[in-house]
């Protein structure tokens, strides 16, 4: 009603006063398709740091003045750790290990001033987490002191029923609104049977009283009573949405994200005057918008052959598709889905063959080929998980086929999660990994290809060298027998490395970075003092760049086993050809800490080991001890 009043289009829809964003969840396992919306990946620093900036840039100052939004955090808790990385599976660990890796997102958000709370489809102990009074109301409420609203994700309250914890809606309805669960998003239980329980006595007054003044306080916040139609403004969306100002920086931070994971020989930046064979099913597609894009206005989203031909000449980029992105029974499947009709065998055979020669033809008469590859937007996201994260054999097939022409292989790759990317590594010369990158993602990817913009992404997941690794994380614990030689009766695979194949933090640059002279100010630390820690990095190229340092710790003995490392902070440098800077983070007792087996989150003294370097992997270190005050 609100929409036809003010003659919104679907694809301008404006005038929200709620995100359901951001998503906090930590992630191991790339097999889960909700990969894509985790702003930490797998690494609980990231997300607490991710919460608090986008809370801030939601909320604002104050969350009522016009444009701000109330932010959601998602869900609550512990979704990420899914089964087999199969979405709305069940969660089952420890509450140390909980505490020490799932929950310090939540609670940064919460601490930032986050105004909602969604709750996760999965169990936690057992009980999902929408009736789970121990979660909701000890947990969220009394120890976090969370105020805000809770709401439900969708149906989720209903779907205990099939959890088996619930006997019927009405049953539903009583243990979600008994655990905290504020607003039923879609299932209607509570407009359906909350009167109901209410006049039967089973769910006092008083319950639903704080339900609807959470609720209530919430829309006053907003500003909602005084204005409630304030964020819709038709002069204002003429101004804002689309705007050149907002595009130029979706477009600069878009490159930003943009991570280098090969470059042999220094190919990329390509030259401008090279005759570019663009190959591939993502070379001509707007569906680099991934999954998350209902409301695009797609007619105004440009393609890479598009802005390659802006950048270097229509003359310069030779155009063909190559393949699909899938096979034809996986494809169908997809097509069906989404109300499509399916191709046709016969037909469809022939035509991946023509594809394949017209490659190859175009292939022939360019300096270089750029290879645009990777998932089908309908593989990412929810409901999206794969038992393989490999490409699929069609576009596989085409770079085989491509490499056989000995010539220059310049990938992009397309997709949302982590992918085992053994083979597409071996065939070519550069690998740009860009994700799904959103409206400006083609201008901001033919920025980088052609040296406009220098990469500077790291990644926030570690890349796996199979699926049958999965999950996999850089903050791992040692065991009584850690991989660290070739022998037999150790913890490792026969067949593959126990090394993830591209590690956390991982990100190559055009510039050439070289990390020297590690030092610490101190090599003893009480919960009075802290450490500064120094390292000299240096610009070796005559290329301008930015570069991300990074810091880690490792508890070297404790009560507990404690991870092989831990990312403890970071910083973005911005460096000049041949610069050098000296750039010094601080070690603090609160960095020390973790819950041990008393579930008290405190330091122990003992020896620590501190690294610095571009990644996880490949780090310079030092030792110090933390000892009690005396």
């Amino acid at each position: 009603m609100i929409a036809q009043k003010y003659r919104l289009k679907k694809q301008e829809q404006a005038g929200a006063n709620v995100n359901f964003s951001p998503m906090v969840d930590l992630v191991r396992d790339p097999r889960w398709g909700r990969v894509m919306e985790s702003v930490g990946g797998e690494d609980s620093y990231l997300g607490q740091v991710f919460a608090k900036t986008m809370i801030e840039a939601y909320q604002g100052e104050d969350i009522s003045q016009l444009g701000n939004a109330a932010a959601c955090v998602k869900h609550f808790a512990a979704y990420g750790a899914a089964e087999a990385g199969r979405d709305y599976n069940t969660v089952d660990m420890s509450e140390r290990e909980f505490r020490q890796y799932y929950l310090p997102a939540y609670q940064a958000a919460i601490e930032k001033g986050a105004e909602m709370i969604m709750t996760s489809f999965n169990t936690i102990n057992g009980i999902p987490a929408s009736a789970n009074q121990w979660l909701l109301r000890d947990l969220l409420r009394k120890e976090l002191g969370f105020q805000g609203v809770v709401i439900s994700d969708y149906s989720a309250i209903e779907e205990t029923i099939a959890h088996g914890v619930s006997k019927d809606k009405k049953e539903a309805a009583y243990k979600a609104i008994m655990a905290g669960v504020d607003i039923d998003m879609m299932s209607n239980v509570y407009s359906n049977h909350l009167k109901e329980l209410v006049k039967e006595g089973k769910v006092p007054e008083s319950i639903l009283d704080e339900s609807v003044f959470r609720v209530l306080s919430l829309k006053n916040k907003l500003g909602l009573f005084e204005n409630p139609y304030g964020n819709i403004d038709e002069e204002r969306e003429k101004k804002i949405l689309k705007s050149q100002e907002h595009l130029e920086k979706a477009r600069e931070l878009t490159a930003e994200t943009l991570v280098l994971l090969k470059n042999e020989k220094q190919v990329l930046p390509l030259k401008k005057d090279s005759k570019i064979a663009l190959i591939g099913p993502y070379a001509d597609n707007i569906a680099i918008l991934g999954s998350w894009s209902i409301y695009s206005d797609k007619a105004k989203i440009p393609t890479l052959k598009e802005t390659f031909q802006k950048k270097v000449g229509v003359e310069n980029v030779l155009y063909a598709k190559g393949s699909h992105i899938l096979e034809e029974r996986d494809l169908n499947h997809i097509l069906l889905e989404d109300g499509l009709e399916p191709i046709h065998t016969e037909d469809e055979k022939e035509k991946e063959q023509q594809m394949l020669e017209q490659a190859i033809e175009v292939a022939k008469k360019a300096d270089v080929i750029v290879l645009a590859i990777g998932e089908h937007y309908r593989q990412s996201g929810e409901a999206c998980s794969r038992a393989n994260i490999e490409i699929s054999q069609i576009q596989q097939n085409l770079l085989n086929e491509l490499s056989k022409l000995d010539k220059t292989i310049i990938t992009i790759l397309f997709n949302g999660r982590p992918l085992v990317l053994n083979q597409v590594a071996e065939k070519t010369d550069a690998l740009l990994e860009v994700w799904f990158p959103g409206t400006e993602g083609a201008n901001a990817i033919t920025d980088v290809v052609f040296g406009d913009v220098n990469p500077s992404g790291k990644l926030t997941m570690s890349f796996p060298q199979a699926t049958g690794q999965c999950p996999i994380y850089y903050n791992h614990y040692n065991t009584g027998r850690p991989h660290v030689s070739d022998i037999r009766f150790a913890s490792r695979y026969q067949d593959i490395p126990t090394e993830s194949f591209y590690p956390f933090g991982y990100g190559l640059s055009y510039s050439k970075f070289e990390y020297l002279d590690l030092r610490i100010s101190s090599n003893q630390m009480d919960i009075n003092s802290s450490i500064t820690v120094t390292v000299k990095v240096k610009n070796n190229s005559n290329r301008p760049g930015k570069e991300v340092i990074q810091l880690y710790l490792q508890d070297l003995v404790a009560s507990v086993v404690r991870p092989t490392k831990e990312l403890k902070a970071f910083k973005k440098e911005y460096f000049e050809e041949f610069e050098e800077k000296e750039v010094t983070f601080k070690i603090t007792p609160d960095m020390l800490k973790f819950w041990n087996e008393k579930l008290e989150y405190n330091i122990q003294q003992g020896e620590f080991k501190v690294f610095v370097g571009p990644n996880s992997e490949h780090i310079m270190e030092k030792v110090f001890v933390y000892q009690e005050a005396r």
